[in-house]
C-alpha cells in the first residue's frame, strides 16, 4: 500500500525534531496544575538532555484558570515568539484552552515552527493551529502510571515523536472497550481530532476542514448523553462529511445508562458514517495512553489493527512530510 503525502502538506515547513540542550518550555494555557507533578516531568525531559522552563504564569489560579485570559495569553504568545523555545508542553488540560485559541500568534509559529505538547483540552489549540497555520501537533502528555510514576510507554511515544523523524505504529488492544467498535477496511489521510469535547466546542468557529482526513476520537468523565449530543451536533452539523476513516481511542469513565454502554453509543453514530474504524488504541485518558501526532499522514488497517502515523517532524531523507 503506498501512500503519498496531502499536496498541501509537501512546500510547508515543519518542527526539526529535538536534539539534546534544545529549550522547551511549561505552560498553563488551561487549568492550573499541581506543581509537584509538573517537576516529575520536569526530571523526564532534562533525563532526554532537554532544558526546561516555564511560562510566567504556569502556576496561577484563577477559579478553575491557570490565571486569567490575558495572562495565559501571554505566556503562550511569548514562548511562540522566543526562538529559544523549541517545544511548548502544557502543563495540564482541564478547562480554558478554548477561551484563547482564537488570539494565539499564528504567525510566529509559522515563521519559527515548534512542538505543541497536550491532549484533552489542549485538542482545540491544535485544532486552532492546523486551521490557521496548517501545522502539526503532539497529541499526548507524560502520564502516571498506576504506581504514580511517569509511564515509561507515555515517556516512551513522546521522546519518539519529539526527538525522532521516525512513523509512530499503534497497536489496537483488546482490553480497551472501543476495540468492539473495529470494523473492516483500510483508510489513509490526515489524522486530525482528538478530545470529543473539545472537537464540539470548535464546531462552527475553530474547527477545521476533516474532509480527507482520518478522525481521532477520545473522551473522558462524560454521560452518554453529552456523548451523543456532541456526535449528534457535529454529524447532522456536516463536520464528519467527507472523512475517510475512524480512530477511536480510549472513551474513559463514562458510565452506562440502563442497559446501555458508551460502546452503543458510539456505534450508533459511527457506523452511519460508512467508512472504516479502528477501535482499541491507547490513545486518550486512560491507562497506559501513549501519545500521537496530529495533522500530519496516517493510515488504519483494521486487518492488522494498526494506526500508523508520519512523523510531526520534519523528514531527514526528504525534508518534508511523504510516505511511502
Amino acid at each position: 500500500m503506498t501512500i503519498e503525502a496531502h499536496p498541501n502538506l509537501r512546500d510547508l515547513v515543519r518542527p526539526a525534531k529535538l536534539m539534546p540542550g534544545d529549550k522547551v518550555r511549561f505552560l498553563s494555557p488551561a487549568s492550573s496544575p499541581d506543581k509537584a507533578g509538573v517537576f516529575k516531568r520536569v526530571g523526564v525531559l532534562e533525563s532526554w538532555g532537554l532544558a526546561v522552563d516555564f511560562g510566567e504564569h504556569a502556576f496561577e489560579k484563577t477559579a478553575y484558570l491557570a490565571g486569567t485570559d490575558e495572562q495565559r495569553l501571554a505566556d503562550f504568545n511569548t514562548a511562540l515568539r522566543d526562538p529559544s523555545v523549541r517545544a511548548i508542553f502544557a502543563t495540564r488540560g482541564g478547562k480554558g484552552s478554548y477561551r484563547i485559541a482564537d488570539r494565539l500568534d499564528f504567525e510566529a509559529l509559522e515563521r519559527d515552527p515548534k512542538f505543541i505538547v497536550g491532549f484533552s483540552d489542549i485538542t482545540i489549540l491544535h485544532l486552532s493551529f492546523w486551521k490557521h497555520s496548517q501545522l502539526p501537533g503532539i497529541h499526548g502528555a507524560l502520564l502516571n502510571d498506576e504506581f504514580g510514576l511517569i509511564s515509561s510507554e507515555s515517556a516512551a511515544s513522546i521522546c519518539r515523536m519529539l526527538m525522532s523523524d521516525e512513523d509512530l505504529v499503534l497497536q489496537s488492544r483488546h482490553e480497551e472497550e472501543t476495540s468492539r467498535l473495529t470494523s473492516s477496511g483500510r483508510a489513509q489521510g490526515l489524522l486530525m481530532g482528538g478530545n470529543l469535547e473539545m472537537l464540539a466546542t470548535a464546531a462552527g468557529w475553530i474547527l477545521p476542514d476533516l474532509k480527507g482526513c482520518i478522525l481521532l476520537l477520545e473522551a473522558a468523565n462524560m454521560y452518554l448523553g453529552q456523548i451523543d449530543r456532541q456526535l449528534t451536533m457535529l454529524r447532522k452539523g456536516g463536520h464528519f462529511e467527507g472523512i475517510q476513516g475512524v480512530a477511536v481511542g480510549q472513551f474513559t469513565d463514562c458510565p452506562p445508562s440502563g442497559s446501555w454502554t458508551v460502546i452503543d453509543v458510539l456505534h450508533q453514530h459511527l457506523s452511519a458514517l460508512n467508512v472504516p474504524v479502528l477501535g482499541g488504541l491507547p490513545i486518550g485518558h486512560g491507562r497506559n495512553a501513549q501519545g500521537v501526532p496530529l495533522g500530519t499522514m496516517a493510515r488504519i488497517d483494521t486487518e492488522t489493527g494498526s494506526l500508523t502515523v508520519a512523523p510531526a517532524t520534519v523528514r531527514t531523507d526528504t525534508g518534508m512530510l511523504s510516505w511511502t
